[in-house]
This record gives C-alpha cells, sequence and structure tokens, in this order.
C-alpha cells in the first residue's frame, strides 16, 4: 500500500487536524462501540483521499526562476516587482532583471574570499542597490552595475539599514542603540541615541526624512531627521521585532516578539488595526505595504507569505513558498515579497527562487 503525506508542504495545518478528528470520529459511533474494521479502512481511503484533493487546492507558483544554488542568504524584491538583489554563498551578490529572468550584475565586497552580506536594499526607483555587512555597508549603480561608494563602520556593528527611493539617503541602527542618518549627496551626517538598548529593525520614508526604529528596550520610535524630532512613541510589553513604513510615510506597521503587529495611522496617531493571527505566526521575516497601503503582505520563516487588509488586520489570501528538495527540515525563510501585477504576486526565500504564485484580484 502506498504511503501517504500527511506533512506535505501544501498542506495546511488546518486541513490535517480537520480530517485526524474526523477519522477519530468514525473510529467510534454514537454508542461508544468501535467500528468494523473493514469500514475504519473504507473511511481511511475516503478521507485519505478528501485531504489529498485538499492539499491539491493550496496555491501553486505559476513560475519559478532559481536564484541562488544552494540558497541564499537574503534577497531584496523591488517594489515594482522588477528586479531582485540576492547575496549568497556561491555568487556574492546578484542583482537579477525578474521580468527578463536574466542575471545583470555580480558584486563582491572588498573581502571577495567570503560573502558576509546579510541585508539588501533597492532603492524604491530601482536606480541604486544597496550591500551590507556588520561593519560596511556598498552602493551599487544597477544601471551600469558600478560601485558608488564603500563605507566602513567601526564604532558599532549594523543591524538594520534603508535607503531613500532616489539613493540620496541612508540610515541604519546599530547594537549599541544608535541611529545615523547620512546624506550622500553633501556628507551630512546625522547621530541619535533614542534607544536604551540594540535596533532590530529600520526604515525610512520614500523621502528619506522620516524613520520608524524598532528596538530590545520594547520601544519603537518615528522621528524626522530635520531637527531629530521625535514624533511618535510606540511602547510594547516585548521587543520591538519588526517596523515597515507605508512608502509615503501614511501607515506603520510594529511588530514585537510575541503577539502584538500592530498597524498605525501616522497621520492621526491612532491605532487601525491588529493582526489576528495565531502567535505561532508571528516571526515576521517579511513586511511590505502594497496598493498605497490598503494592503499589507507578510512572510514568516517557516514558508508562509499572507496577504492582510489593513483596516480590518484579517487574513485574505495564504501561499507557502517552496523550499529546496534537499533542504532538511522541509522549510524555507521568505525574504521579501510584493505585487508581480494585478492578479499575481513575487516571492523571494532562503531557497534561493523566485516564484510567482495567482493572486485573486484585489
Amino acid at each position: 500500500m502506498d504511503n501517504f503525506d500527511f506533512t506535505s508542504q501544501n498542506c495546511k495545518p488546518s486541513i490535517q487536524t480537520s480530517v485526524f478528528i474526523l477519522i477519530l470520529k468514525l473510529f467510534i459511533n454514537k454508542d461508544n462501540l468501535i467500528m468494523p474494521l473493514a469500514n475504519v479502512f473504507k473511511s481511511f481511503l475516503l478521507l485519505s483521499t478528501v485531504l489529498l484533493s485538499a492539499c491539491d487546492l493550496a496555491p501553486q507558483p505559476t513560475q519559478q526562476f532559481e536564484h541562488a544554488v544552494e540558497g541564499a542568504f537574503t534577497t531584496d524584491i523591488s517594489q515594482n516587482g522588477d528586479y531582485s538583489l540576492t547575496s549568497s554563498i556561491h555568487h556574492g551578490l546578484s542583482l537579477w532583471d525578474n521580468r527578463k529572468n536574466k542575471l545583470l550584475f555580480n558584486w563582491h565586497h572588498r573581502n571577495s574570499q567570503s560573502n558576509d552580506v546579510f541585508i539588501v536594499r533597492l532603492s524604491a526607483n530601482n536606480s541604486v542597490a544597496l550591500s551590507a555587512s556588520n561593519d560596511e555597508f556598498a552602493l551599487w549603480n544597477t544601471q551600469t552595475g558600478e560601485s558608488q561608494g564603500f563605507y566602513q563602520v567601526s564604532d558599532s556593528p549594523i543591524r538594520d539599514i534603508q535607503i531613500s527611493s532616489n539613493g540620496q539617503f541612508v540610515v541604519y541602527g546599530q547594537v549599541d542603540g544608535k541611529l545615523v542618518h547620512i546624506n550622500l549627496n553633501n556628507g551630512t551626517r546625522l547621530e541619535i541615541q533614542l534607544h536604551s538598548e540594540k535596533i532590530n529593525s529600520i526604515d525610512m520614508s520614500s523621502n528619506g526624512r522620516y524613520v520608524l526604529s524598532g528596538g530590545n528596550d520594547h520601544k519603537a520610535f518615528l522621528w524626522d531627521t530635520v531637527g531629530a524630532k521625535v514624533l511618535q512613541k510606540f511602547e510594547f510589553d516585548n521587543r520591538v521585532s519588526i517596523v515597515r513604513l507605508e512608502e509615503k510615510g501614511r501607515f506603520a506597521f510594529i511588530a514585537d516578539t510575541q503577539k502584538a503587529s500592530q498597524i498605525w495611522d501616522l497621520q492621526t496617531g491612532k491605532l487601525v488595526s491588529t493582526l489576528n493571527f495565531r502567535p505561532r505566526q508571528s516571526t515576521f521575516s517579511s513586511v511590505r505595504f502594497v496598493k498605497e497601503g490598503e494592503y499589507l503582505l507578510t512572510g514568516n520563516a517557516t514558508q508562509s507569505v499572507v496577504l492582510w487588509n489593513t483596516k480590518t488586520g484579517l487574513a485574505l489570501q495564504h501561499w507557502s513558498v517552496t523550499p529546496r528538495k534537499e533542504t532538511r527540515p522541509k522549510t524555507a525563510v521568505v525574504y521579501s515579497a510584493t505585487l508581480w501585477s494585478d492578479s499575481a504576486i513575487a516571492t523571494e526565500s532562503s531557497a534561493g527562487l523566485l516564484e510567482i504564485w495567482p493572486l485573486t484580484p484585489l
């Protein structure tokens, strides 16, 4: 008899649980008598067929392209989905044209013997790529492939870094809780110590003026780089793990290491919604506002990608990225996700795969 795999990557845990409960109920009738073995066997075969059919209904990628052999350290997809920037063990840094599935450039930091780049970013206008290790960051021209500068950071390791839409501004957060904002055109540098412990996540508005940061001190700050003025302070019961701004700075997403995952209206200063999910789903590895802030697209460390309604905090659609066949355990970290078109999304993961998924029109 063939073995049925009830832990298929395309099966939702809720489906598995429901079928298991049904099987238990069928073993015992209403009079608490054990069902005849022959009937149990028939019921098991029937329910196995139902389960496999349910698994087949899980969304499958319509396209899949390998961007990194044996997986990636990190990847960022551009806001419009046109490009991907990947850091991997075998290729260093790779810039891809996603629409043509074409490798454009390979880059390396000064130490080309090993790749320790763990953060990559693409500016919103796709003109500049950024790559960062613990102690340096580099900028690259995405059209010519030329380096636009290397910058050393020696006082405290980089925890997170962002670049403005046109590549003029960079902001990074450090282990010592310090934030550094740099105007690359004129060299103006602003340092501010808002956090008392290490910073975990930062984001910046597309114009480079406003910064949102979150750290181990259970706090997040929205601040204006003009005058270094704090505009809003957010306090949580646990460490803040990830923060994101809507492209035009109207909304903010802030999540801690437990279940608090909140969307704020930065114009009114009021809480819009809290994402509704089970606590074990809360380790977000990727977050992006889409459709002018109407929706939120998130990924986590266990393959899951979810589209949320910003106003209600309710999940609308789910996907599960594909792990590499040789990976043990069979899972993948979602690094980046964005809209590909009105009827599709694009994802990149630790599997080193760009995948295009069907999307119910919004």
